[in-house]
């Protein structure tokens, strides 16, 4: 059981905030933030022509669905996330689970707090399924641009696409510190192609930039209602990495992922599109690949080189983010102590989660041998998407109504807006669930069921221990002056403030000692990202050598208990690493017909428990002065 516990009071924090100049700022979101919704060109226009509910390739149809890609960009990253969501910074950091933790520590314990916290797990548990799916659907669809360079490349497709995804992942373990210098620039010559290619086509039909009138999106439903409705199952790919805007803004800062959004991301996303448009006016029979077949046929080879290259950085920065979720729910208390390293020396967020990593290869791997095409994949693309978009904006009906306390009126408009678009998009999304959609829902249900299973077995076990604690001054009176004390200091790690340690009470039980300092720890994480140092450590002397501290860090930094302890001044001689002892207390757990979970979910967390990472590291423990006791308890 990890000794460390969610907090949710509210303490001083400070915001790390990005450093740097604000155009290095936009030039790196713009290779981090919007590798995802930059590479949707490669498959969103074409999956409306030919996918699972194709599309006549006519002007009505043409105009109507570039009108609703522009104006579900315009409605959904610009207003919703760029204008509105990114407000909602929790000390600097965004992202499902910083949000949840902002509106918790805001709110307090009220009868919503269960129902918030499910929101916040839910989208956690639906990221998981979009990182998987990005970096399949995003590679398949570059290379498949081989296909138009030269039809018999066809076969090598899926080979091609495998060795690439292989290599991406077995480089994880390096960091991504050095090949990050790089994404930005690839990234903004992508982009820089992309509008040049539109407006190249553009120019044929410039009657194409009549996209923008909202007109057309009107006109196509009132054509019709039902292909119009499924077509947003399609058009909802255009915005896959929306809410990256919102999850990175604590590496770029809000400013520079708005500059780079408003200034070159939007601008050339939608000159793109306009030109796959006009494309389609002259040569319907294009919608085969409408992204490769803009360029002229010199310069497909290299452009699908580029595409690549773009189609990496995406999926890159979907797995980094994977690891950073995971990382935070681990701190929050939703997972179990995991192995983290760290990749780089001066960038704290960039971390390493090797069992991630190799789950996720082994599932993107099977996905592209299962599903064998981006059209295929399209179909379990979105739902997981939608099913975010939704959830964000429950969660920004909350901080409009409870936090930020808008007029009623404008907080419960703005949020009635955003659920009608996105829950529209998340239904059109639902008719694929048969296709492929059912392949993100399984893989967050999955998710959502381990860290329920975690965050309610810990609540339980933490009760279960509870009902047998001992008052710790109870346990002074009684023990400090009947056994012997030898020389050191004795640290015991304990998941709760009140009562003895069962390290405690077993070391007293069968080693009849006691050290001359005796220190009760117990590590809390608090709803902030990161904590200034003067409101880490509070100290309560209880007398006999007897101390207990608690020691508190953000959900995006790590615990270094020996360097935090070294640090102590105020609780006699300092506390040196080579005289103190660690007591970790380790259970064993029973599972029985006791009231709490359903006996499966009980020795799945059982399980878990056995599997988690040794504390040792996860609080950088030296590993010679660590004692482990264990003990039997029945949940």
């Amino acid at each position: 059981m990890s000794p460390s516990a969610p907090d949710s009071a509210p303490e001083a924090g400070h915001a790390a905030g990005p450093q740097g100049r604000l155009g290095t700022l936009a030039l790196g979101a713009l290779g981090v933030v919007f590798g995802d919704i930059g590479t949707s060109p490669l498959y969103a226009l074409k999956e409306s022509f030919v996918g699972h509910h194709p599309l006549a390739v006519d002007a009505a149809h043409i105009f109507g669905v570039l009108s609703l890609i522009f104006w579900t960009m315009t409605l959904i990253v610009t207003a919703k996330y760029v204008f509105i969501v990114m407000r909602a910074d929790n000390e600097g950091e965004g992202g499902s689970m910083a949000l949840l933790a902002l509106i918790g520590r805001s709110l307090g314990e009220t009868r919503w707090t269960p129902l918030i916290a499910m929101l916040g797990v839910i989208a956690t548990a639906l990221f998981y399924g979009d990182a998987i799916i990005t970096p399949a659907i995003s590679v398949l669809s570059a290379v498949e641009g081989l296909t138009v360079v030269e039809a018999s490349l066809g076969e090598l497709v899926l080979p091609i696409a495998i060795v690439i995804l292989l290599g991406l992942f077995l480089i994880q373990k390096h960091g991504t510190e050095r090949v990050g210098t790089f994404f930005g620039p690839v990234m903004a010559v992508y982009f820089v192609v992309l509008a040049v290619l539109g407006v190249i086509n553009i120019v044929a039909h410039p009657e194409i930039v009549g996209i923008l009138n909202p007109y057309w999106a009107w006109h196509f439903f009132a054509l019709d209602p039902r292909l119009a409705f499924l077509a947003l199952g399609s058009v909802v790919l255009a915005v896959t990495g929306a809410e990256a805007l919102y999850a990175d803004m604590g590496h770029f800062g809000r400013k520079a992922i708005s500059i780079a959004w408003l200034y070159a991301a939007l601008p050339c996303l939608m000159l793109n599109y306009m030109g796959q448009g006009a494309l389609l006016l002259d040569q319907p029979e294009a919608a085969s690949n409408p992204f490769f077949l803009l360029a002229p046929e010199w310069a497909r080879l290299p452009l699908v080189i580029l595409a690549t290259l773009a189609t990496i950085i995406a999926s890159q920065a979907v797995i980094s983010g994977a690891f950073s979720i995971t990382r935070q729910a681990v701190q929050l208390g939703f997972l179990p102590r995991l192995r983290i390293l760290h990749t780089s020396p001066t960038a704290e967020g960039q971390v390493y989660v090797p069992i991630v990593n190799w789950t996720l290869l082994i599932l993107v791997v099977l996905l592209v041998l299962s599903f064998r095409s981006s059209s295929s994949l399209a179909a379990a693309y979105g739902i997981a998407v939608t099913g975010t978009m939704v959830i964000t904006a429950c969660m920004l009906g909350v901080l409009t109504f409870s936090v930020w306390r808008w007029p009623p009126l404008l907080a419960g408009g703005v949020t009635g807006l955003f659920l009608l678009i996105d829950g529209a998009y998340f239904l059109s999304n639902a008719t694929k669930i048969p296709d492929g959609g059912w392949f993100p829902l399984l893989v967050a249900g999955v998710v959502f069921v381990m860290l329920t299973t975690w965050s309610t077995g810990r609540r339980i076990l933490r009760r279960s221990l509870a009902v047998g604690a001992i008052d710790l001054d109870l346990f002074i009176k009684s023990t400090a002056q009947s056994v012997r004390r030898v020389a050191g200091t004795a640290v015991f790690l304990s998941s709760t403030r009140e009562g003895v340690p069962p390290a405690l009470l077993h070391n007293v039980k069968h080693n009849k000692v006691l050290h001359e300092r005796v220190i009760v720890l117990t590590v809390v994480t608090n709803a902030v990202p990161h904590l200034p140092e003067d409101a880490r450590m509070t100290i309560a002397q209880h007398g006999s050598g007897f101390f207990r501290m608690t020691l508190r860090h953000g959900f995006l930094e790590d615990v270094d208990i020996p360097a935090s302890l070294k640090a102590v001044t105020s609780c006699g001689a300092p506390i040196g690493k080579m005289d103190t002892s660690y007591f970790l207390s380790r259970q064993t757990l029973i599972p029985s017909e006791k009231p709490g979970m359903a006996i499966w979910r009980e020795k799945l967390f059982a399980w878990m428990i056995r599997n988690a990472a040794t504390p040792m590291e996860f609080f950088n423990l030296p590993t010679n002065r660590v004692v482990e006791l264990g003990s039997q308890v029945e949940i």
